[in-house]
């Protein structure tokens, strides 16, 4: 899945720190720049690739209604979600002659700003909630995947594409490795052996009961260690099924 390329425009730098660090491990949104004023907005969007504008309409130099008519002169089609600490009757009137996407009152949450941002840019796959992402995790540690190893951080996120999309099941090695390959600057080979090294480990040093719950009736526990494919299909399986024999 390819990441919505996002600017932000906001002067709050506390906001706008909230805003990076949220999403600074995300799969759903890569912010490629901040700026805490208007004027440079257009002249930005007119020279990167920018698929969403997050922008305040409290903004020094320029504001945020002067940036949508500046957008609007230079056909800018990029989607807005516009941000602001109050409601005017002549600024949401503004706002919908400028065909804004979405208008969001502060305080944001963090969550709640993800949710509109899959919601207007139409996106395919679910979002990925933290608890899910702590659930997976907590998962490999009791496989005994050792979080300092590349592959445990391969298998975390093939884990969390496999359960976002079913299109990667029967293309593990054609599409899922590299995807993960793209998001870690390395080969899909690499991300392949990695992985077999994290099951490998897992495998000596791993909790016996949650793994023969998981894998008992797939594969030859006393003999064979599951493959990646199978490795990586169980456990997103199992998160998707909210399997309580193995998170209880």
């Amino acid at each position: 899945m390819e990441k919505i390329k996002a600017l932000v425009v906001d002067d709050n730098k506390e906001f706008t720190n909230n805003v990076l660090n949220y999403f600074k491990d995300s799969e759903i949104m890569d912010v490629k720049k901040v700026l805490h004023d208007g004027k440079e907005v257009t002249n930005y969007l007119l020279a990167n690739e920018i698929d969403l504008v997050i922008l305040d309409l409290l903004l020094p130099e320029k504001d945020g209604l002067a940036v949508l008519e500046d957008m609007q002169k230079n056909n800018i089609k990029t989607r807005v979600i516009v941000l602001s600490s109050f409601i005017l009757e002549y600024a949401v009137m503004m706002l919908k002659k400028y065909n804004v996407d979405y208008y969001m009152l502060k305080p944001i949450s963090m969550d709640v700003l993800e949710k509109r941002i899959v919601e207007i840019m139409d996106m395919p796959n679910k979002v990925i909630d933290k608890n899910l992402e702590i659930k997976t995790s907590e998962l490999l540690h009791n496989l005994g995947v050792p979080s300092q190893i590349k592959g445990y951080q391969y298998l975390r996120d093939g884990i969390l594409l496999l359960y976002q999309s079913d299109n990667f099941i029967g293309g593990i090695t054609r599409n899922l490795y590299p995807e993960i390959a793209k998001k870690h600057s390395t080969t899909a080979s690499r991300v392949e052996r990695a992985i077999r090294h994290a099951i490998e480990v897992s495998w000596s040093r791993g909790d016996y009961q949650i793994m023969n719950k998981l894998f008992g009736h797939s594969i030859d526990f006393d003999r064979a260690k599951p493959t990646n494919s199978e490795f990586l299909v169980t456990i997103s399986d199992a998160l998707r099924l909210n399997n309580q024999a193995i998170f209880s």
